[in-house]
């Protein structure tokens, strides 16, 4: 894990029985670290993101959508975003949901500097992050879109969006005052686009995934007292 995560984070990992072993997220590289233990302890290397089996866990998600979707009787959703770092989390929902409704457009969410999915998606090639970037949004930090993640949003995503530190701040707020969510920043980060008008939502169902709950007190305190 970064250095920098959340202390809750690495302390509820560690309680699970996890050895944790943290890195300088600007300085080192986490998958070369990861790949010289695997070779060490002779361990199986699993991908965060990049991998078949994650996305298909993660796209669960897309799956229990469309079926709380059906279980309210809502007959057509319009749209669904996600927030996407490595991309895992966006690929797999896009392919369940895609699986129900073709129709449905589905979009990744990323913090503002952090945005290379997006910006991955206008151009046609992976890109990856400015390494001078930095965000609130921990969890979202990936420096490149995946390269099995990208080939499946490149087909299925309709488009990608990002929001602001600040953006995403206030969808925290308005998660914890309105639906009494508690929600990491970089969990935030669709419901903040929705909030902000990235997306037109005007007579649509549009569905938003709120991802994690991983915030330290003191800056969640912080958060929900600064405006």
């Amino acid at each position: 894990m970064p250095a920098d995560a959340p202390g809750i984070k690495v302390e509820k990992t560690r309680a699970y029985g996890a050895e944790v072993v943290t890195y300088d997220r600007y300085g080192e590289s986490r998958e070369d670290i990861a790949a010289g233990i695997a070779d060490e302890r002779h361990a199986t290397l699993i991908k965060p993101y990049d991998d078949p089996w994650i996305i298909s866990g993660q796209g669960t998600v897309g799956l229990e959508l469309t079926e709380q979707a059906a279980e309210r009787d809502i007959n057509k959703v319009d749209a669904v975003l996600a927030p996407c770092g490595g991309g895992g989390l966006i690929s797999g929902v896009a392919i369940a949901v895609k699986a129900a409704d073709p129709g449905i457009s589905v979009y990744s969410v990323e913090p503002a500097g952090f945005d290379d999915t997006a910006r991955s998606l206008a151009g046609g090639q992976r890109v990856g992050v400015d390494p001078h970037a930095r965000s609130i949004c921990d969890a979202l930090l990936a420096p490149m879109p995946g390269e099995m993640t990208f080939a499946i949003n490149r087909e299925l995503l309709e488009g990608g969006l990002s929001v602001t530190d600040d953006e995403a701040k206030d969808a925290m707020r308005l998660a914890f005052r309105e639906f009494k969510l508690v929600v990491e920043p970089g969990g935030a980060v669709a419901l903040a686009a929705v909030l902000n008008g990235k997306v037109d939502c005007r007579s649509k169902t549009v569905c938003v995934v709120c991802s994690g709950g991983n915030v330290d007190g003191d800056l969640y305190a912080d958060v929900l007292g600064g405006g």
